[in-house]
């Protein structure tokens, strides 16, 4: 298990912080825990120190993008008679997450390749592959996910450096797998999206962000009111640290201004129904944002799906064929569907953003708030935007772009 306990961004961990996404953490009580991608971070890091020198590091400490420095203890290790591989595994901490993955031992296997090789990822047992397209890894690629890779690399990288590696680079073959792996990805969406034999790799900041529905919408009203009483007028409702870091590049907000929605879209647009401020903008990755132009306000895996049928009409609105309209109902992810709208011209992330805005303004039922919308994908690039309208805006016309 982990050594020390996660700790939210800027303010959070001091307890200081009067609002924002960190203070919003704070205030539920809720204990954070490690994605799958920290865990595989730890792991890999441990085993490749082995394998250079001949001794695990046990804790073995590692560098979250977002700073934290975490400290994993060894659940296991095994080191190959000639230092042929390396294999370490740590256990997965979800924190007080509902996480299906939550105890799960990630374990990683590294051997040496020739110099020049660079670092080769390999789906190990319970590690899922990916058959379709639609998702940010190509056809073929172990379900290690873009973000973990780099921390993978970045970490391998330095201990290649310390142990005196010609041009301190990783030439290195990781083979991540989970324990009960393929089990446990039977409860997830994995098998739907095409990845097949286990589980994904995941995580953007190494940190299990926990949601109880009754903790999380109580700090989401508590931001709305720390932002209120500091006189913003102009707030955001972010889906994850990703879309937040939009929302503050596009709009020079300050921390308190920003509200963690989370999945819980509704329960920000009917506090600040009754709460107003002057501007709204919700900003959160394509395919959830999706779930909210048709008219969903819980925007969790679990409670609601994009809807493809849905998009395709949206597509065909913006000028899609049939032929492209049926792909879009056939397509395997809502990224997908983007995909193929885009290639075609047809301007699907920016139809999706106003008629999210749409039906935020319906929920806020005539308030004096003007709503904006940003759509964006894995990778943090803007997909799609809508200009903000307020009550009684009746402008007819295309979406911004």
């Amino acid at each position: 298990m982990a050594e020390a306990q996660p700790q939210g961004t800027g303010s959070a961990g001091t307890g200081k912080a009067a609002g924002g996404r960190s203070a919003q953490l704070a205030h539920t009580g809720l204990r954070p825990g490690w994605t799958t991608g920290a865990c595989a971070t730890a792991a890999s890091t441990a085993a490749y120190t082995a394998l250079l020198s001949g001794a695990f590091p046990d804790p073995v400490t590692i560098t979250l993008p977002k700073g934290q420095t975490p400290a994993f203890a060894l659940a296991v290790e095994e080191l190959a008679p000639g230092r042929t591989a390396a294999m370490a595994g740590v256990v997965k901490d979800a924190g007080d997450d509902p996480d299906v993955t939550h105890g799960a031992l990630v374990r990683a296997t590294v051997r040496a390749l020739p110099t020049g090789s660079g670092v080769v990822f390999k789906a190990g047992p319970g590690v899922g592959t990916v058959t379709r397209p639609g998702l940010p890894l190509e056809v073929g690629e172990p379900a290690i996910n873009p973000v973990p890779r780099q921390m993978i690399r970045e970490h391998l990288a330095e201990v290649a450096a310390r142990y005196g590696r010609s041009g301190a680079t990783a030439d290195a073959e990781v083979e991540i797998s989970v324990d009960h792996g393929e089990e446990i990805a039977r409860s997830t969406w994995n098998p739907r999206l095409g990845i097949l034999g286990g589980l994904s790799i995941l995580g953007t900041t190494g940190i299990v962000v926990p949601y109880s529905c009754s903790a999380w919408i109580d700090s989401i009203r508590r931001g709305v009111d720390v932002a209120r009483a500091a006189g913003r007028r102009h707030v955001a409702g972010c889906t994850g640290s990703t879309s937040e870091k939009v929302a503050v590049a596009l709009h020079h907000l300050p921390e308190d201004a920003l509200l963690d929605m989370g999945d819980f879209a509704g329960a920000v647009l009917k506090y600040i129904r009754r709460h107003p401020v002057e501007r709204l903008t919700i900003c959160g990755g394509f395919a959830k944002l999706s779930k909210l132009a048709a008219g969903h306000l819980d925007l969790h895996s679990a409670r609601s799906q994009v809807d493809k049928g849905f998009l395709a009409e949206l597509a065909r609105r913006g000028g899609a064929d049939g032929a492209l309209a049926a792909a879009v109902a056939e397509a395997n992810t809502g990224l997908a569907a983007l995909q193929l709208c885009s290639a075609a011209g047809v301007p699907l992330g920016d139809l999706v953003a106003a008629t999210a805005r749409d039906e935020s303004l319906a929920v806020l039922r005539g308030a004096p708030v003007a709503v904006d919308v940003i759509c964006i994908d894995r990778a943090g690039m803007v997909v799609g935007r809508a200009e903000p309208r307020g009550p009684g805006d009746t402008r007819q016309g295309s979406p911004q772009r």
